[in-house]
């Protein structure tokens, strides 16, 4: 399953650095994963400052 990035996203941008396959890019208000690149590592989630990284 494909992680997803909750509402307590504050745009930091460290989980995009932390992405193998560049699935997450900025998006309006908060960083997005895309599901279909995403292949579920969750290397992103142990970035996150706020835990706004959850596996869908």
């Amino acid at each position: 399953m494909a992680f997803v990035i909750g509402d307590s996203c504050v745009s930091c941008g460290a989980c995009a650095g932390a992405c193998p396959v560049g699935a997450i890019s900025e998006g309006a208000g908060k960083f997005e994963i895309d599901a279909d690149t995403c292949i579920s590592c969750g290397a992103c989630a142990g970035t996150c400052p706020t835990g706004a990284i959850e596996e869908e």
